[in-house]
């Protein structure tokens, strides 16, 4: 899978290209990552990729044309390599939030071609023609695109089959189906007791089925607090058990 990425500042990738179980994972061939900068299609001597807002307004807005040269040529690249035309993502405040499903969907493709925008936003044009999805980090707002896109290739990444070394990881991982959704419940590592503090005497036992349950009951403990509403969701896909239910009473009920 390859992500084509759409940046003023393409040195910025270079930390999931060369660094950390991203990096290993480009260098082993698991996934691919070509940027593309929009001045490299511009053809005014300044480069220029900005312009002002018609209306007025403060700030500039990055210009139609020379977004839509470098899609197009990212697109011919990839037709070139044998690759399917890529979904356009926008990563822009207006987008819908970016969640663990929509990573896992994005791993199970052949990726994508993220658009990084900068100064007050992107010309509408450009959307309407070019984008097929607009997707956000939550409700605040960066100075560009590119920290955005960085933890989307991140958190897609890491669900490539092989890319950890652990393919069990991903699994445990908070917001993961197999957790039904629910945060993922503490860890802990030698040694046994730090600062006067033990580790929790389930996970010492060796008993299987008594660490799952004070796991599961940890996550559902966690989730409670802090994302009930990730409780709510889960409940109303049909993802907590009747001992789940059980012991989120206690919780209630101060137990």
């Amino acid at each position: 899978m390859r992500f084509d990425v759409l940046t003023l500042f393409p040195d910025m990738f270079t930390v999931v290209r060369d660094l950390g179980v991203t990096g290993r994972a480009h260098g082993q061939g698991k996934w691919n990552l070509q940027t593309w900068n929009p001045r490299d299609f511009t053809s005014d001597v300044h480069r220029t990729v900005d312009d002002r807002p018609y209306g007025g307004g403060p700030g500039m807005v990055m210009m139609a044309a020379p977004l839509a040269a470098a899609v197009q040529a990212a697109q011919a690249r990839r037709a070139a390599d044998a690759l399917p035309t890529a979904p356009v993502i926008l990563l822009s405040p207006t987008g819908r939030r970016f969640d663990q499903p929509r990573a896992h969907a994005l791993a199970a493709s052949a990726g994508a071609l993220l658009i990084c925008g900068r100064y007050e936003g992107v010309d509408q044009r450009f959307i309407d023609r070019y984008v097929d999805e607009e997707l956000s980090l939550g409700d605040f707002v960066l100075s560009g695109g590119e920290l955005a896109a960085l933890a989307v290739v991140d958190a897609t990444v890491r669900l490539l089959p092989g890319v950890l070394n652990d393919d069990e990881s991903a699994v445990q991982d908070s917001f993961n189906p197999a957790l039904s959704g629910l945060l993922d419940s503490p860890h802990y590592t030698r040694p046994e007791v730090y600062d006067g503090v033990a580790v929790p005497a389930p996970l010492l036992s060796g008993h299987h089925a008594n660490i799952a349950r004070w796991r599961r009951e940890q996550s559902l403990r966690l989730t409670a607090e802090r994302r009930p509403d990730l409780i709510e969701l889960a409940r109303a896909r049909g993802w907590l058990t009747p001992q789940d239910e059980r012991f989120l009473k206690t919780l209630l009920a101060g137990g």
